[in-house]
Protein backbone atom coordinates (compact mmCIF):
# COMPACT_ATOMS: atom_id res chain seq x y z
CA UNK A 1 0.00 0.00 0.00
CA UNK A 2 2.77 2.44 0.61
CA UNK A 3 4.65 1.55 -2.35
CA UNK A 4 0.94 2.79 -4.27
CA UNK A 5 0.81 5.32 -2.59
CA UNK A 6 4.22 6.82 -3.39
CA UNK A 7 3.87 6.01 -6.79
CA UNK A 8 0.46 7.43 -6.95
CA UNK A 9 2.10 10.97 -5.72
CA UNK A 10 5.10 10.69 -8.17
CA UNK A 11 2.88 10.21 -11.25
CA UNK A 12 0.89 13.71 -9.91
CA UNK A 13 3.60 15.68 -10.62
CA UNK A 14 3.50 17.74 -13.97
CA UNK A 15 5.55 15.92 -16.60
CA UNK A 16 6.08 19.59 -18.02
CA UNK A 17 7.85 20.36 -14.94
CA UNK A 18 11.00 17.68 -14.07
CA UNK A 19 10.29 13.83 -15.69
CA UNK A 20 13.97 12.62 -15.77
CA UNK A 21 14.58 10.16 -12.59
CA UNK A 22 17.80 12.34 -11.88
CA UNK A 23 15.65 15.65 -11.00
CA UNK A 24 13.65 13.15 -8.74
CA UNK A 25 16.30 11.85 -7.20
CA UNK A 26 18.00 15.58 -6.75
CA UNK A 27 14.99 16.80 -5.62
CA UNK A 28 14.55 14.63 -3.12
CA UNK A 29 17.98 15.39 -2.15
CA UNK A 30 17.24 18.70 -1.90
CA UNK A 31 14.38 18.24 0.46
CA UNK A 32 16.43 15.76 2.81
CA UNK A 33 18.99 17.92 3.11
CA UNK A 34 16.97 21.38 3.65
CA UNK A 35 14.66 19.71 6.31
CA UNK A 36 17.71 17.62 7.80
CA UNK A 37 20.01 21.42 8.14
CA UNK A 38 16.61 23.44 8.97
CA UNK A 39 15.64 20.90 11.59
CA UNK A 40 19.12 19.76 13.62
CA UNK A 41 21.05 22.72 12.50
CA UNK A 42 18.38 25.57 13.29
CA UNK A 43 15.69 24.30 15.49
CA UNK A 44 13.06 24.85 13.17
CA UNK A 45 9.96 23.13 12.50
CA UNK A 46 9.44 20.97 9.47
CA UNK A 47 6.90 24.02 8.47
CA UNK A 48 8.89 26.28 9.08
CA UNK A 49 11.96 25.01 6.55
CA UNK A 50 9.19 23.98 4.12
CA UNK A 51 7.65 27.88 3.64
CA UNK A 52 11.44 29.11 3.54
CA UNK A 53 13.98 26.80 2.57
CA UNK A 54 11.72 24.62 -0.21
CA UNK A 55 9.73 27.54 -1.56
CA UNK A 56 11.05 29.85 -3.75
CA UNK A 57 13.96 27.56 -5.32
CA UNK A 58 14.73 25.95 -8.93
CA UNK A 59 11.88 25.93 -10.66
CA UNK A 60 12.84 22.15 -12.06
CA UNK A 61 12.70 21.35 -7.92
CA UNK A 62 10.04 23.54 -6.83
CA UNK A 63 7.58 21.23 -8.73
CA UNK A 64 8.68 18.01 -7.47
CA UNK A 65 9.29 18.59 -4.10
CA UNK A 66 5.50 18.96 -2.54
CA UNK A 67 4.91 15.47 -4.11
CA UNK A 68 8.37 13.50 -2.28
CA UNK A 69 7.43 11.93 0.91
CA UNK A 70 9.97 12.98 3.62
CA UNK A 71 10.47 10.63 7.11
CA UNK A 72 11.92 12.53 9.96
CA UNK A 73 13.91 10.29 12.56
CA UNK A 74 14.39 12.40 15.50
CA UNK A 75 16.34 9.92 17.17
CA UNK A 76 18.53 9.12 14.42
CA UNK A 77 18.71 12.68 13.43
CA UNK A 78 18.31 11.48 9.62
CA UNK A 79 16.10 12.79 7.45
CA UNK A 80 14.78 10.56 4.46
CA UNK A 81 12.59 11.19 0.74
CA UNK A 82 11.48 8.84 -1.11
CA UNK A 83 11.42 9.91 -4.77
CA UNK A 84 10.78 6.35 -6.59
CA UNK A 85 9.37 2.97 -4.79
CA UNK A 86 11.90 0.29 -6.68
CA UNK A 87 14.47 2.41 -4.98
CA UNK A 88 15.88 3.34 -1.42
CA UNK A 89 15.24 6.98 -0.17
CA UNK A 90 17.07 9.89 -0.90
CA UNK A 91 18.88 10.52 2.90
CA UNK A 92 20.97 13.49 5.22
CA UNK A 93 22.07 12.43 8.23
CA UNK A 94 23.09 14.96 10.88
CA UNK A 95 26.28 14.66 12.69
CA UNK A 96 27.20 17.28 15.99
CA UNK A 97 29.32 20.22 14.59
CA UNK A 98 29.15 19.25 11.11
CA UNK A 99 25.48 19.04 10.39
CA UNK A 100 23.82 17.17 7.79
CA UNK A 101 25.61 14.95 4.84
CA UNK A 102 23.97 13.29 1.88
CA UNK A 103 24.28 9.86 1.16
CA UNK A 104 24.90 9.33 -3.08
CA UNK A 105 21.93 7.98 -4.53
CA UNK A 106 21.70 4.67 -3.56
CA UNK A 107 22.87 5.02 -0.36
CA UNK A 108 21.29 3.81 2.56
CA UNK A 109 23.82 3.14 5.15
CA UNK A 110 24.41 6.25 7.73
CA UNK A 111 26.96 4.61 9.19
CA UNK A 112 29.51 5.22 6.25
CA UNK A 113 28.87 9.38 7.05
CA UNK A 114 31.85 10.20 9.32
CA UNK A 115 31.12 11.19 12.67
CA UNK A 116 33.35 13.95 14.41
CA UNK A 117 35.23 12.65 17.64
CA UNK A 118 36.98 15.46 18.61
CA UNK A 119 39.45 16.08 21.45
CA UNK A 120 37.88 19.35 22.32
CA UNK A 121 34.18 20.49 23.06
CA UNK A 122 31.65 22.61 21.82
CA UNK A 123 31.56 26.39 24.07
CA UNK A 124 29.59 26.71 26.26
CA UNK A 125 27.15 28.57 24.45
CA UNK A 126 25.92 30.49 27.69
CA UNK A 127 29.23 31.45 28.74
CA UNK A 128 30.86 32.74 25.48
CA UNK A 129 27.11 34.73 25.09
CA UNK A 130 27.75 35.94 27.97
CA UNK A 131 31.47 37.34 26.97
CA UNK A 132 31.44 41.03 25.85
CA UNK A 133 30.91 41.92 22.40
CA UNK A 134 32.03 40.54 19.24
CA UNK A 135 33.31 37.53 21.26
CA UNK A 136 29.89 37.15 23.12
CA UNK A 137 26.31 39.57 22.97
CA UNK A 138 27.24 41.54 25.69
CA UNK A 139 26.97 45.41 24.71
CA UNK A 140 26.75 44.44 20.97
CA UNK A 141 24.82 47.26 20.63
CA UNK A 142 24.52 50.96 21.00
CA UNK A 143 21.91 53.30 20.31
CA UNK A 144 22.09 55.91 17.95
CA UNK A 145 21.52 59.60 18.42
CA UNK A 146 17.83 59.90 18.07
CA UNK A 147 17.97 61.32 14.73
CA UNK A 148 19.93 58.61 13.25
CA UNK A 149 18.21 55.57 15.09
CA UNK A 150 14.67 57.03 13.31
CA UNK A 151 16.05 56.69 10.24
CA UNK A 152 18.12 53.41 10.74
CA UNK A 153 14.52 52.45 11.58
CA UNK A 154 13.01 53.43 8.67
CA UNK A 155 15.44 52.18 6.40
CA UNK A 156 15.45 48.86 7.83
CA UNK A 157 11.68 48.52 7.74
CA UNK A 158 12.04 48.70 4.63
CA UNK A 159 14.21 46.16 4.07
CA UNK A 160 11.65 44.26 4.90
CA UNK A 161 9.36 45.26 2.14
CA UNK A 162 9.13 42.63 -0.31
CA UNK A 163 9.01 44.80 -3.46
CA UNK A 164 11.53 47.66 -2.12
CA UNK A 165 15.35 47.45 -3.29
CA UNK A 166 15.05 45.54 -6.64
CA UNK A 167 13.21 42.53 -5.13
CA UNK A 168 10.03 41.02 -6.45
CA UNK A 169 9.09 38.82 -3.80
CA UNK A 170 5.42 37.84 -3.31
CA UNK A 171 6.27 36.65 0.06
CA UNK A 172 5.98 39.44 2.55
CA UNK A 173 8.72 37.49 4.62
CA UNK A 174 11.60 37.16 2.01
CA UNK A 175 13.91 39.35 4.34
CA UNK A 176 15.00 37.37 8.15
CA UNK A 177 17.50 39.50 9.48
CA UNK A 178 18.92 43.08 8.93
CA UNK A 179 22.46 43.93 11.07
CA UNK A 180 23.85 47.50 10.76
CA UNK A 181 27.12 48.26 12.76
CA UNK A 182 28.98 51.31 13.09
CA UNK A 183 32.83 51.72 14.22
CA UNK A 184 32.14 47.52 15.30
CA UNK A 185 29.09 47.96 17.16
CA UNK A 186 25.30 47.29 16.20
CA UNK A 187 23.14 50.14 15.80
CA UNK A 188 20.40 48.97 13.98
CA UNK A 189 18.99 44.99 13.98
CA UNK A 190 15.78 43.40 13.52
CA UNK A 191 14.35 40.07 12.70
CA UNK A 192 11.29 38.52 10.88
CA UNK A 193 8.63 36.52 13.27
CA UNK A 194 10.53 33.41 14.16
CA UNK A 195 13.97 34.36 13.70
CA UNK A 196 16.40 35.93 16.18
CA UNK A 197 20.00 36.68 16.39
CA UNK A 198 20.85 33.08 17.45
CA UNK A 199 18.81 31.74 14.60
CA UNK A 200 21.05 30.33 11.94
CA UNK A 201 20.43 30.29 8.03
CA UNK A 202 22.45 28.93 5.11
CA UNK A 203 25.00 30.81 3.76
CA UNK A 204 24.74 30.33 0.22
CA UNK A 205 27.89 31.77 -1.54
CA UNK A 206 28.65 33.81 1.46
CA UNK A 207 30.83 30.90 2.99
CA UNK A 208 33.20 31.34 -0.32
CA UNK A 209 34.41 34.31 1.86
CA UNK A 210 34.45 32.22 5.23
CA UNK A 211 37.16 29.59 2.94
CA UNK A 212 39.16 33.06 2.15
CA UNK A 213 39.54 33.44 6.03
CA UNK A 214 40.04 29.88 6.59
CA UNK A 215 42.52 29.67 4.03
CA UNK A 216 44.14 32.93 5.56
CA UNK A 217 44.42 31.56 8.89
CA UNK A 218 46.65 28.25 7.91
CA UNK A 219 48.85 31.10 5.75
CA UNK A 220 49.29 32.68 9.28
CA UNK A 221 50.18 29.75 10.85
CA UNK A 222 52.89 28.92 8.51
CA UNK A 223 50.87 26.16 6.39
CA UNK A 224 49.78 27.42 3.05
CA UNK A 225 51.41 29.44 0.41
CA UNK A 226 48.64 30.62 -1.38
CA UNK A 227 50.97 31.41 -4.47
CA UNK A 228 51.91 27.53 -4.32
CA UNK A 229 50.09 24.92 -6.55
CA UNK A 230 46.98 23.68 -4.52
CA UNK A 231 47.25 20.24 -3.16
CA UNK A 232 44.85 18.27 -4.96
CA UNK A 233 45.78 14.53 -4.89
CA UNK A 234 43.55 14.11 -8.23
CA UNK A 235 45.86 15.79 -9.83
CA UNK A 236 49.46 14.68 -8.68
CA UNK A 237 49.35 12.25 -11.96
CA UNK A 238 52.38 13.11 -13.76
CA UNK A 239 51.71 15.18 -16.83
CA UNK A 240 48.51 16.23 -15.15
CA UNK A 241 48.59 20.15 -16.14
CA UNK A 242 45.89 21.22 -13.93
CA UNK A 243 48.83 20.61 -10.72
CA UNK A 244 50.11 24.09 -11.98
CA UNK A 245 47.01 25.81 -10.69
CA UNK A 246 47.56 27.73 -7.44
CA UNK A 247 45.57 28.32 -4.43
CA UNK A 248 45.21 31.69 -5.04
CA UNK A 249 44.33 31.06 -8.91
CA UNK A 250 41.36 29.26 -7.41
CA UNK A 251 40.20 32.09 -4.77
CA UNK A 252 40.26 34.07 -7.43
CA UNK A 253 38.18 32.46 -9.47
CA UNK A 254 41.13 32.30 -12.37
CA UNK A 255 41.90 28.35 -12.53
CA UNK A 256 40.95 27.50 -16.27
CA UNK A 257 38.99 24.93 -15.03
CA UNK A 258 35.87 23.91 -17.36
CA UNK A 259 32.28 24.38 -15.71
CA UNK A 260 28.62 23.84 -16.63
CA UNK A 261 28.37 27.59 -17.09
CA UNK A 262 29.10 30.55 -14.94
CA UNK A 263 28.23 30.37 -11.47
CA UNK A 264 28.65 26.40 -11.83
CA UNK A 265 25.32 24.55 -10.43
CA UNK A 266 26.76 21.81 -8.32
CA UNK A 267 23.45 20.16 -7.52
CA UNK A 268 25.67 16.68 -7.75
CA UNK A 269 27.83 17.76 -4.73
CA UNK A 270 24.86 19.88 -3.10
CA UNK A 271 22.26 17.59 -2.74
CA UNK A 272 23.51 14.71 -5.01
CA UNK A 273 25.43 12.95 -2.52
CA UNK A 274 28.30 13.46 -5.07
CA UNK A 275 32.03 14.11 -3.02
CA UNK A 276 34.11 17.38 -3.56
CA UNK A 277 36.79 14.77 -4.85
CA UNK A 278 34.53 12.98 -6.78
CA UNK A 279 32.92 15.61 -8.83
CA UNK A 280 34.87 19.24 -8.20
CA UNK A 281 38.58 17.74 -8.56
CA UNK A 282 37.91 15.87 -11.90
CA UNK A 283 36.76 18.92 -14.01
CA UNK A 284 39.09 19.51 -17.37
CA UNK A 285 41.04 22.59 -17.71
CA UNK A 286 39.19 24.65 -20.79
CA UNK A 287 41.83 28.10 -20.17
CA UNK A 288 45.64 28.14 -19.30
CA UNK A 289 45.43 28.90 -15.16
CA UNK A 290 45.31 32.44 -14.66
CA UNK A 291 44.09 33.08 -18.00
CA UNK A 292 40.21 33.28 -17.24
CA UNK A 293 37.60 34.26 -14.90
CA UNK A 294 34.98 32.20 -14.24
CA UNK A 295 32.53 32.33 -10.95
CA UNK A 296 32.83 28.81 -9.55
CA UNK A 297 31.33 26.60 -6.80
CA UNK A 298 34.07 24.29 -7.72
CA UNK A 299 37.16 26.69 -7.37
CA UNK A 300 36.32 27.69 -3.99
CA UNK A 301 35.46 23.94 -2.70
CA UNK A 302 39.22 23.10 -4.65
CA UNK A 303 40.50 25.46 -2.33
CA UNK A 304 38.87 23.82 1.03
CA UNK A 305 40.21 20.45 -0.13
CA UNK A 306 43.43 21.61 -0.73
CA UNK A 307 43.36 22.99 3.03
CA UNK A 308 43.28 19.69 4.00
CA UNK A 309 46.52 18.29 2.89
CA UNK A 310 47.80 21.07 4.91
CA UNK A 311 46.88 20.78 8.25
CA UNK A 312 47.21 18.02 11.01
CA UNK A 313 43.49 17.89 12.10
CA UNK A 314 41.09 18.94 8.42
CA UNK A 315 37.54 18.80 10.31
CA UNK A 316 38.77 20.93 13.66
CA UNK A 317 40.41 22.92 12.03
CA UNK A 318 37.98 25.51 11.10
CA UNK A 319 36.46 25.50 14.32
CA UNK A 320 39.83 25.97 17.06
CA UNK A 321 41.57 27.87 14.45
CA UNK A 322 38.53 30.32 13.45
CA UNK A 323 35.03 30.26 14.16
CA UNK A 324 35.62 29.53 17.86
CA UNK A 325 38.08 32.49 17.97
CA UNK A 326 35.72 34.69 16.72
CA UNK A 327 32.81 33.76 18.94
CA UNK A 328 31.29 32.17 15.86
CA UNK A 329 29.68 29.22 17.70
CA UNK A 330 26.58 28.59 16.14
CA UNK A 331 27.78 28.41 12.49
CA UNK A 332 27.69 25.10 11.05
CA UNK A 333 30.38 24.30 8.00
CA UNK A 334 29.31 20.96 6.47
CA UNK A 335 30.94 18.09 4.30
CA UNK A 336 30.13 15.85 2.07
CA UNK A 337 29.62 12.10 2.87
CA UNK A 338 33.29 11.26 3.41
CA UNK A 339 34.09 14.13 4.99
CA UNK A 340 35.26 16.93 2.52
CA UNK A 341 33.68 20.64 3.65
CA UNK A 342 31.49 21.83 0.93
CA UNK A 343 32.85 25.33 1.72
CA UNK A 344 31.30 26.96 -1.58
CA UNK A 345 28.13 26.76 -0.02
CA UNK A 346 26.69 24.63 2.76
CA UNK A 347 27.51 26.42 6.06
CA UNK A 348 24.87 27.34 7.89
CA UNK A 349 25.32 30.77 9.89
CA UNK A 350 23.73 33.49 12.19
CA UNK A 351 23.23 37.44 11.33
CA UNK A 352 25.66 38.10 14.08
CA UNK A 353 28.33 35.11 13.56
CA UNK A 354 28.25 36.96 10.06
CA UNK A 355 28.74 40.48 11.69
CA UNK A 356 31.52 38.52 13.67
CA UNK A 357 33.41 37.29 9.98
CA UNK A 358 32.84 40.81 8.86
CA UNK A 359 34.46 42.32 11.80
CA UNK A 360 37.59 40.02 11.24
CA UNK A 361 38.00 41.73 8.35
CA UNK A 362 37.53 45.00 9.33
CA UNK A 363 39.60 44.71 11.39
CA UNK A 364 42.69 43.60 9.85
CA UNK A 365 42.60 39.99 10.65
CA UNK A 366 42.97 40.57 14.52
CA UNK A 367 40.54 38.54 16.59
CA UNK A 368 38.38 40.02 19.60
CA UNK A 369 41.77 38.83 22.04
CA UNK A 370 44.34 40.76 20.33
CA UNK A 371 45.46 37.76 18.37
CA UNK A 372 46.16 37.77 14.85
CA UNK A 373 44.12 35.53 13.07
CA UNK A 374 44.86 36.63 9.42
CA UNK A 375 48.49 37.52 8.09
CA UNK A 376 49.20 41.01 7.95
CA UNK A 377 48.25 42.54 4.46
CA UNK A 378 46.02 39.87 4.16
CA UNK A 379 42.84 41.68 3.88
CA UNK A 380 44.72 44.49 1.76
CA UNK A 381 45.46 41.26 -0.91
CA UNK A 382 42.27 39.63 -0.72
CA UNK A 383 40.71 43.23 -1.59
CA UNK A 384 42.45 44.26 -4.09
CA UNK A 385 41.45 43.26 -8.08
CA UNK A 386 44.05 40.99 -9.37
CA UNK A 387 44.11 38.89 -12.37
CA UNK A 388 41.70 38.50 -14.61
CA UNK A 389 38.61 40.10 -13.44
CA UNK A 390 34.55 39.61 -14.00
CA UNK A 391 32.68 41.32 -17.02
CA UNK A 392 32.33 44.85 -16.19
CA UNK A 393 29.46 46.15 -14.37
CA UNK A 394 29.50 42.52 -11.78
CA UNK A 395 31.98 44.69 -9.46
CA UNK A 396 35.66 43.47 -8.89
CA UNK A 397 36.84 39.87 -6.92
CA UNK A 398 39.60 39.63 -4.84
CA UNK A 399 40.24 36.69 -2.71
CA UNK A 400 36.61 35.21 -2.36
CA UNK A 401 34.95 38.53 -2.37
CA UNK A 402 33.28 40.59 -4.00
CA UNK A 403 34.79 44.65 -4.86
CA UNK A 404 32.95 47.40 -5.45
CA UNK A 405 33.89 51.90 -5.45
CA UNK A 406 32.92 54.84 -7.46
CA UNK A 407 31.94 52.78 -10.68
CA UNK A 408 29.27 51.26 -8.17
CA UNK A 409 28.65 54.56 -6.68
CA UNK A 410 29.77 53.39 -3.46
CA UNK A 411 32.97 54.35 -1.22
CA UNK A 412 36.30 53.56 -2.41
CA UNK A 413 37.55 50.15 -0.92
CA UNK A 414 33.85 48.81 -0.51
CA UNK A 415 33.76 45.00 -0.79
CA UNK A 416 30.74 41.90 -0.13
CA UNK A 417 30.44 38.67 0.85
CA UNK A 418 27.89 37.62 -1.25
CA UNK A 419 25.39 34.63 -1.71
CA UNK A 420 22.32 33.62 -3.12
CA UNK A 421 19.22 33.93 -2.19
CA UNK A 422 19.71 37.47 -0.60
CA UNK A 423 22.40 36.65 2.00
CA UNK A 424 25.41 39.34 2.35
CA UNK A 425 27.74 41.45 4.18
CA UNK A 426 28.80 44.98 2.82
CA UNK A 427 31.87 46.53 4.23
CA UNK A 428 32.57 49.92 3.60
CA UNK A 429 35.73 50.89 5.90
CA UNK A 430 35.65 54.44 4.74
CA UNK A 431 33.10 54.97 6.88
CA UNK A 432 33.54 51.90 9.28
CA UNK A 433 30.05 50.24 8.45
CA UNK A 434 29.29 46.72 7.88
CA UNK A 435 25.89 45.95 6.16
CA UNK A 436 24.75 42.61 6.42
CA UNK A 437 20.95 41.21 4.85
CA UNK A 438 19.58 37.59 5.22
CA UNK A 439 16.64 36.29 3.56
CA UNK A 440 15.05 33.95 1.23
CA UNK A 441 14.36 35.82 -2.22
CA UNK A 442 12.52 33.35 -4.64
CA UNK A 443 14.89 32.99 -7.63
CA UNK A 444 14.38 35.79 -9.97
CA UNK A 445 13.65 38.26 -7.33
CA UNK A 446 16.72 38.79 -5.81
CA UNK A 447 17.24 42.06 -3.34
CA UNK A 448 19.67 44.48 -4.21
CA UNK A 449 22.37 44.89 -1.66
CA UNK A 450 24.04 47.86 -3.49
CA UNK A 451 20.80 49.62 -3.51
CA UNK A 452 20.30 49.46 0.19
CA UNK A 453 24.00 50.36 1.23
CA UNK A 454 23.98 53.35 -0.54
CA UNK A 455 20.67 54.58 1.52
CA UNK A 456 22.23 53.60 4.32
CA UNK A 457 25.57 55.50 3.08
CA UNK A 458 22.98 58.66 3.34
CA UNK A 459 22.06 58.67 6.93
CA UNK A 460 23.26 60.91 9.62
CA UNK A 461 24.97 58.23 11.16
Amino acid sequence: MKALLVALLLAAVPAAAADTQRDRALAAGYKAAFLCSGIFNAGQTEAQVTADDLNGIYPEYQSLIAALPAKIDRTARTVSVTFDPALPPRIAAWRPLLGCASLPIGGTNTEVIPRLTPDFRKPDLAAVDAARWPLGDRGAAVRPPRAAAKALAAVVARAFDPAAFGGKNNDTSATTAVIILHNGKIVAERYRPGFDSHTPQRTWSVAKSLTAALIGRAAELGRIDIAAPAAIPTWSASGDPRAAITTEQLLRMNSGLWTAGPGNRTDAIYIGGATVPQAAATMPLEYAPGAHFNYSNNDIMLAALGLEARVADPLGFPFTELLWPLGMTRTTPETDWQGHFILSSQVWMTGRDLARLALLYSRDGIAPDGRRLLPAGWIARSTTPSGIQPPPGRGGYGLGIWLYGPADGLPAGTYGFIGNRGQFAIIVPARDLIIIRRGFDASGAAFNPLAFTKEVLNLPL
